[in-house]
């Protein structure tokens, strides 16, 4: 029986997270001895701080060992609350946030509560590899906006205006962006907010998960703009800031209607998330943001040094990222260019399997971020291990003929 003839459309049409796919194949190659430098995967390389940890143990010797509520613990909730009003002057209260597992989880529950099939969701690209995909398996239809890197990759109300036609129901960003790190300002986001006010029939997926890795300027959410408030769903969670990606601790924060369906929804997929991380994650926001600014100045000096390795590679564009962690640089001009052995790169995808084989540095490529003139590079990683993986890809690069 062959695999198409039993497996749902909904799994076929599916593509592998393309993030996961080269961290599996660099994984691969360092089992049979290759040094690999591994720049595809995001997640900070920090450990998650001890006061989290001691948290965790505690609620360990406490016996927090039983199902959780579908939405999380009140505490925890509450804390989310006291931590969107502290820091980003949002009032919410408990009834419109849902802890889920993981901030992923929590993109997926709120499109599939949503997104109807046919319904359009406008995404601008470059965008993270699971937004699009998402889409998919709510039966929806993704409208891109594309961007690029001479105007830092970040959409006009224009833009926003062309893409909103009747059947829009959802658009969807990241700020600070992954895979680009552009982060929007609050004049740039109240231009688009008051394109959202003339389509009432459209919701607004903010993705913040990148929050507090932010070089310039305070974070700025769209939720803050009051005509629109209502119809925004903020995404964060404590996998970037708090190092805590092995955790598994996301929310939304919404209106009532919406946050009560996302319960629905979980709890009949995964019901509550893990009571463990749960009592960490209350801890993680009690006591504030010391190990996350710590954290934040090793990744504007790693930013930097990138920056100037980067832009010292001939044929490779780049620009300065604002935030989150990750480089996004033009390589088109090696595309038609052959390796050693004659084999031609064609697009990203070949170059960063390339660079992955050649130079023993594993990237992921920029079709699978909506853009593929592009790499996506992690700096995610030790400033030793940034010098030598920028060295290899230089060295690596200038093989190409």
């Amino acid at each position: 029986m062959s695999t198409q003839s039993y497996l749902s459309d909904r799994i076929n049409n599916l593509s592998e997270s393309a993030t996961l796919k080269m961290t599996k194949l660099g994984r691969e190659l360092a089992s049979k001895g290759v040094n690999v430098i591994s720049l595809s995967v995001g997640e900070p390389d920090f450990n998650t701080p001890d006061h989290v940890k001691e948290a965790a143990k505690i609620a360990l010797d406490e016996n927090w060992t039983r199902y959780s509520p579908v939405p999380g613990y009140p505490e925890l909730r509450q804390a989310i609350v006291n931590k969107l009003k502290i820091e980003n002057n949002l009032d919410y209260d408990i009834s419109q946030i849902v802890v889920s597992t993981g901030a992923k989880q929590s993109l997926s529950n709120v499109i599939l509560t949503l997104v109807n099939p046919g319904d359009e969701v406008v995404i601008p690209t470059p965008y993270w590899v699971s937004y699009s995909e998402m889409v998919v398996l709510a039966e929806g239809k993704s409208v891109f906006i594309n961007t690029e890197i001479d105007n830092n990759f970040k959409i006009t109300p224009e833009q926003l205006e062309a893409a909103i036609t009747p059947k829009t129901k959802l658009f969807m960003f990241s700020s600070p962006n992954n895979p680009t790190g552009t982060v929007y300002s609050k004049d740039e986001l109240a231009a688009l907010a008051k394109v959202f006010e003339k389509h009432p029939q459209v919701f607004i997926l903010s993705d913040e998960i990148y929050e507090h890795i932010n070089f310039v300027d305070k974070h700025e959410s769209i939720a803050q703009f009051d005509s629109i408030k209502d119809r925004v769903i903020i995404i964060n969670g404590f996998s970037k800031a708090f190092a805590m990606t092995g955790w598994r601790l996301g929310y939304i924060a919404c209106n009532k209607e919406i946050a009560a369906a996302n319960d629905k929804l979980q709890g009949q997929t995964t019901s509550g998330t893990c009571s463990i991380s749960q009592r960490a994650g209350i801890v993680a926001y009690e006591q504030g943001l010391a190990s996350v600014n710590k954290m934040k100045e090793a990744f504007a000096r790693r930013r930097q040094l990138v920056y100037d390795l980067l832009s010292a590679i001939p044929g490779v564009k780049t620009n300065l990222p604002e935030g989150a962690f990750y480089f996004f640089p033009e390589i088109s001009s090696f595309f038609g260019k052959k390796d050693e052995n004659g084999n031609v790169i064609n697009n990203s995808s070949d170059l960063a399997l390339y660079l992955l084989n050649v130079g023993h540095v594993a990237t992921v490529g920029g079709d699978s971020f909506g853009n593929d003139k592009y790499i996506r590079l992690s700096y995610a990683a030790s400033d030793e291990s940034l010098v030598e993986a920028l060295r290899r890809i230089k060295e690596a690069l200038g093989k190409l003929a």
